[in-house]
């Protein structure tokens, strides 16, 4: 039998208000049935999208009163998780930091998430997602060739290499407390987070299939079959067709004699091909190649906006996107056979008194 109790439930953490990967992290956790509650200080909190509150509970504090400091610690020895965005020594200096947390409570995990880690030359200094992507190689290798690295929104560093790295980093603590008894502290650095995200990047740099040369590679516009064309309607079709069947089916549905085209993998010939698919892509509309394309395995799909994804019929079927307080929002995920996750309840629109929570 299944439960709507995801596989989080029973778990009680903490989390300092903060932006960027903090409350996704948060979010995150509470979709997975952790009870979150986040401290935050008195009013509207504008630093952060009210639907990415979702699922859990605020109390207020100002973290410069000593007693409202004092009443942050005690909710903190009943959790098992505080998770929190300063930059290194911020909390410390609050009276929240790891040490003196977990003085009170051996067993608290105490997830960190930051930019460039706790140590380093650059720990204290301020910096955002395309700074950290950035020093790693992964911004360099976005873009087209010839022209500038181009920031894929802050998808890269805040969420991919951040937030999921911290839920990473707590679940894994969680599990080793079973047989330990004991908490510890996660050092999640957007940097090393978004290095391990282009782990096969690296080995096929250090191998020599991978150039510095943005838009020269596999998979970065270097290849005409793994890259975006305009349709004759200004929208845009998603062709990435590796696989020698694939691209067969390719230029199948392309109509395209493959006697008459470069080989596929001849670098030299990628400007003839990208040139012959841009014509044939531009000559039909979105909808018109969507239906051609339709149940065959050529991986050549639509390119959706943000509005037209909301009616796609794939997530639609998945119910991949929901509805909350008006605000229309991914749903949570993974998805689970047994613990099945719950729809997350709306952001709270007022603070519980700290002294409830948890009692």
């Amino acid at each position: 039998m299944s439960a709507t109790r995801g596989p989080l439930t029973g778990v009680r953490i903490v989390e300092l208000a903060s932006i960027g990967p903090g409350p996704h992290a948060g979010m995150m956790l509470a979709d997975l049935g952790a009870d979150v509650v986040r401290v935050q200080r008195a009013g509207i909190d504008r630093t952060v999208p009210p639907a990415q509150l979702r699922g859990r509970r605020t109390v207020e504090a100002n973290l410069k009163d000593p007693a409202d400091v004092a009443a942050v610690l005690e909710l903190v020895d009943r959790a098992d998780v505080l998770i929190e965005g300063f930059r290194p020594g911020v909390a410390e200096r609050l009276g929240l930091g790891p040490e003196q947390t977990r003085a009170r409570n051996p067993r608290l995990i105490y997830g960190r998430v930051t930019g460039w880690g706790q140590d380093g030359p650059r720990a204290a200094q301020a910096g955002h997602d395309i700074n950290y992507i950035g020093i790693t190689g992964a911004l360099n290798g976005i873009g087209r060739k010839g022209e500038r690295p181009v920031p894929p929104i802050n998808l890269l560093g805040d969420y991919g290499g951040g937030s999921v790295f911290l839920v990473l980093g707590v679940l894994a603590a969680l599990y080793e407390r079973e047989r330990s008894g004991e908490g510890q502290v996660i050092d999640a650095a957007m940097t090393d987070g978004v290095l391990t995200l282009a782990h096969s990047i690296w080995v096929a740099h250090q191998a020599g299939a991978w150039s510095d040369e943005r838009g020269t590679n596999l998979l970065d516009t270097g290849r005409a079959w793994y890259d975006t064309y305009r349709t004759a309607d200004g929208k845009f079709m998603a062709v990435g067709a590796f696989e020698p069947q694939f691209y067969a089916e390719l230029l199948r549905v392309l109509e395209l004699d493959p006697e008459s085209l470069p080989h596929q993998m001849d670098p030299a010939g990628q400007d003839i091909l990208r040139k012959v698919f841009t014509e044939r892509f531009a000559a039909r509309t979105q909808d018109e190649w969507c239906a051609l394309f339709d149940g065959v395995d050529a991986c050549v799909t639509p390119i959706r906006s943000f509005t037209d994804a909301a009616t796609d019929e794939h997530l639609t079927a998945r119910g991949a996107l929901i509805e909350l307080d008006g605000v229309r929002q991914p749903a949570p995920a993974p998805r689970f056979s047994r613990t099945v996750l719950p729809a997350p309840a709306p952001a709270p629109t007022s603070a519980t008194p700290i002294g409830a929570i948890w009692v």
